[in-house]
């Protein structure tokens, strides 16, 4: 699945599909997406968490960059000046709330309470919260630059401070507190089968191909994507909101999958790991190519975005703390989520 969806990639890139080949090309990225969750989960079973979820939240984080790019330089006018804004926000809303959410009801609903190591996941939201108010909040108030825009030495000094950031926190998950990151209880048979050598290499390869083709098969119905959005009327930042879930779908079936097992620490590895790769790398890479790329870039969010942004920090920090969450922690959070995507297309 993953090659076919490559193969219609490279036939359909740069051309304007008509409806058939959009029919077409989304059968295959959903293939594509199933796939890049089935070669995932091999390679995490291989190397063990939490550097399983690492390898997905990078991979798709490169994927995402890479698409932004590609979208600031062929968009026109001022469709690109907010458009990594829009994409990192939806992002990091996506995985705080959406993938979190969803992971605790489905466990909640197994096991009746979802349990996780607090220690871990309120290190990891803290690190995201922190990585969002100083790359996104931060540029809605400061005064140098006009609008809601950093200058060059604060754009600067906000990339350092999102890689030390990401780079610290990967040492305290991998090395120095790893325990923090593991699933309290590991079912039985969790390890019964390693793969070899090999299938974890094929599976890391395919993996890649993978999110390429969602990706890439994602910017091909672009057109139409941004067609339906006119034509309901939703501004164009709904765009990256709707571009951001489509790449995101491999993480949020992944997480959905290892919470039915009743690993919901994995779950939340995947969610936060994301977030704050997406944060902690989009933006330090987007501040590099806007060196090329022509017109503003707006990082500073609006008023309602903040105001969704703390209501997130609030409501994650009370589901985090106790280690344990109900069926109501998790309807919050995708109620949030319910809220964010309603406003995206009517704000």
């Amino acid at each position: 699945m993953p090659v076919l969806a490559l193969v219609a990639l490279a036939a359909t890139w740069g051309s304007d599909p008509g409806t058939p080949a959009l029919i077409l090309i989304l059968l295959l990225l959903g293939g594509a997406v199933l796939a890049a969750v089935h070669h995932a989960e091999v390679v995490a079973h291989r190397v063990g968490e939490p550097f399983g979820s690492i390898v997905l939240a990078v991979a798709v984080t490169v994927i995402e960059v890479g698409l932004i790019v590609a979208l600031m330089a062929s968009a026109e006018g001022d469709k690109t000046e907010t458009l990594a804004r829009d994409t990192v926000f939806a992002a990091a809303m996506i995985t705080c709330n959406g993938i979190v959410g969803l992971s605790i009801v489905i466990a909640a609903l197994r096991e009746n309470v979802a349990t996780f190591n607090p220690e871990g996941s309120a290190t990891a939201f803290a690190t995201v919260v922190t990585l969002a108010v100083l790359t996104l909040v931060l540029p809605s108030f400061t005064t140098s630059a006009s609008g809601p825009e950093f200058t060059s030495s604060q754009l600067a000094f906000a990339s350092v401070a999102a890689i030390a950031l990401y780079v610290l926190f990967l040492i305290i998950q991998t090395v120095r507190h790893r325990d923090y990151f593991l699933p309290p209880e590991a079912e039985a048979g969790d390890h019964a089968y390693l793969p070899t050598n090999a299938d974890t290499v094929r599976s890391l390869v395919l993996l890649v191909v993978a999110l390429v083709a969602v990706v890439g098969l994602a910017k091909s119905a672009s057109s139409a994507i941004e067609d339906a959005v006119d034509a309901i009327g939703a501004p164009h930042s709904a765009v990256g909101v709707v571009i951001a879930l489509l790449v995101l779908l491999p993480e949020t079936l992944a997480a959905g999958r290892n919470a039915r097992r009743g690993r919901v620490q994995v779950s939340f590895n995947l969610a936060y790991g994301s977030a704050m790769a997406s944060i902690g790398l989009t933006i330090p890479a987007i501040a590099v190519a806007s060196i090329w790329l022509e017109g503003p870039l707006v990082l500073g969010l609006g008023s309602t975005q903040i105001v969704l942004l703390v209501l997130t920090a609030l409501v994650s920090g009370l589901t985090l703390l106790p280690g344990r969450a109900t069926l109501q922690e998790g309807g919050v959070h995708l109620v949030i989520l319910a809220a964010f995507l309603f406003l995206a297309a009517n704000p």
